[in-house]
C-alpha cells in the first residue's frame, strides 16, 4: 500500500487542483464585470447606512451568480468602516426553513442562540432589536427557492422594516428558477419590491477563456492541449452554458490522464470524462431534489423502462411519454410510498423544474394527437436514475 510520501512524490499533471473547484472564487470573474456593478450599485446604500432595495438574482446553475456575489461580500467587508452594515451569506439548500434562516443570521450577534428551545417570536424580536440600533443588514439567500416556508420568509423579513426605528433588513435572493415568486402570497410579492437581475448562460468563447484562466492557474505549463479546453467549452456550452460542467470536465480529463501515467491533457481524455461528469451531476443533482421530484423522476425513468402505452400511436416520436401515464404512476409510487399525491398543479410544476434543470425535456402535443397534453422525454439515461432515485425512496431495496 502507498504512503503519502509516495503519492506526493509523483510527478503530476495539476499544479493547484483547488482552482478547478466550481467553489473556488477567482480574483478576476471574465464576463461577469457589469453584473458585480450593478448588484454593488444596488447594495451600495447600505454602506451609507441606508436601506437598499431587495434583489433577485436569476440564472441556471453554474453561471457564476454566487462566485459574483461572494466576490461582492469581500468588498463590501472590506469597505465596511464601522458595524453600521452588515452582508450575510445563508445557503438554502442546508438553512431551508424561516426558524434556521433566522437562527443562522442571528447566530454571531446573540451567542445564547447555540441553545435550543429559542421559539420564532424569540427571534423575531431579537432581529428587530439588532437592526434598530442602525444596522443595515443585508441578507444573501442563495438557491432561496428550496425554503419549505419561502412565503412566511420573505413576508417576516421584509415586513420587519416596519418595526425597525433606524436600521432595516434586505434581501438579496438567487435562483434558478425565474418562476420562484408565483408561489409566494400576493402580499409577500408585493413587498418584496425588488431589482431583477439575470445571468445568462455563457457562451462557447466566453467558457474557452474562462477555461485557459483556470487552466493556468490550476495545470502545470504545456500540459493542457489547446483542442482539450476547445471541446470542455464546445461540449459544455451545447449542453447548458455551465461552467461548473466545464471546469468538472477539465478536472476529470485530468484524472483520466494521470490514471493513464500521461503527462498531456488531450481532447481524447475529454470525451472520455464527458460520461463520469454527466453521471456525478445527474447524481448531485438529483439527489438534492425534494421528495416529490424524486417520485415523479422515478415515475418517467420506470415507464420509459418498462415501455409507454402510447408508444405505437402516430404522431409520438420514440422516448416520448404522454404526461397523463406518467401521473398515473406517480399517483401508483405515491401510494406505494404511503404518500398524499399532489395535485395536477403541482405535478406541472414539477415537470417545469425537472426541464429546466435539464432532466427531462417536456414538449407540448403536435397535430395527429387527440387532444392537448404535454409529452415527456428522459434526458439521463433512465437506468441510471434508477439507480439514483430507487434507494432514496425505498431503500436499498424496492
Amino acid at each position: 500500500m502507498p504512503g503519502f510520501d509516495q503519492i506526493l512524490s509523483k510527478r503530476s499533471i495539476f499544479k493547484d487542483v483547488t482552482v478547478l473547484s466550481p467553489h473556488f472564487v477567482p480574483k478576476d470573474l471574465p464576463f461577469r464585470e457589469r453584473h458585480i456593478s450593478e448588484i454593488m450599485t444596488v447594495l451600495s446604500p447600505a454602506l451609507k447606512c441606508q436601506k437598499p432595495r431587495n434583489l433577485i438574482i436569476y440564472g441556471k446553475t453554474g453561471t457564476g451568480k454566487t462566485c459574483c456575489i461572494k466576490k461582492i461580500m469581500e468588498e463590501f467587508e472590506g469597505y465596511r468602516k464601522d458595524k453600521g452594515s452588515s452582508m450575510q451569506y445563508v445557503n438554502c439548500r442546508i438553512y431551508n426553513s424561516r426558524y434556521r434562516i433566522l437562527q443562522r443570521i442571528l447566530r454571531d450577534y446573540v451567542p445564547e442562540l447555540d441553545k435550543s428551545g429559542f421559539g420564532l417570536p424569540f427571534l423575531y424580536e431579537k432581529l428587530i432589536e439588532l437592526a434598530s440600533t442602525g444596522v443595515q443588514m443585508v441578507i444573501v439567500l442563495d438557491e432561496v427557492d428550496m425554503v419549505k416556508d419561502l412565503d412566511e420568509l420573505v413576508y417576516t423579513l421584509t415586513r420587519s422594516n416596519d418595526e425597525i426605528k433606524k436600521g432595516g433588513v434586505s434581501i438579496v435572493g438567487i435562483s434558478n428558477k425565474l418562476s420562484f415568486k408565483d408561489a409566494l402570497d400576493p402580499r409577500s410579492r408585493s413587498s418584496l419590491y425588488e431589482t431583477e437581475m439575470i445571468f445568462e448562460p455563457y457562451t462557447a468563447e466566453q467558457l474557452q477563456k474562462i477555461l485557459l484562466q483556470r487552466v493556468d492557474a490550476g495545470f502545470e505549463k504545456n500540459v493542457v492541449e489547446p483542442a482539450a479546453v476547445n471541446l470542455a467549452a464546445a461540449i459544455t456550452s451545447q449542453e447548458s452554458g455551465d461552467a461548473r460542467f466545464a471546469l468538472k470536465l477539465l478536472n476529470k480529463a485530468g484524472d483520466v490522464a494521470e490514471q493513464e501515467g500521461r503527462m498531456k491533457l488531450t481532447d481524447h481524455d475529454v470525451e472520455s470524462a464527458r460520461k463520469m461528469v454527466e453521471l456525478d451531476l445527474t447524481m448531485e443533482t438529483v439527489n438534492t431534489l425534494p421528495e416529490m421530484h424524486q417520485i415523479v423522476l422515478y415515475a418517467i425513468a420506470s415507464i420509459t423502462l418498462t415501455g409507454s402505452k402510447y408508444s405505437r400511436l402516430e404522431g409520438v416520436e420514440s422516448g416520448f411519454l404522454f404526461s397523463g401515464e406518467v401521473y398515473e404512476e406517480y399517483e401508483n409510487t405515491c401510494k406505494k410510498l404511503r404518500k398524499r399525491p399532489r395535485s395536477t398543479r403541482w405535478y406541472k410544476e414539477y415537470l417545469n423544474e425537472l426541464d429546466m434543470l435539464g432532466l427531462i425535456t417536456t414538449t407540448p402535443s403536435g397535430k395527429g394527437i387527440r387532444g392537448q397534453t404535454t409529452l415527456i422525454k428522459m434526458g439521463p439515461s433512465p437506468a441510471s436514475i434508477m439507480e439514483i432515485v430507487r434507494p432514496n425512496l425505498f431503500g436499498v431495496k424496492e
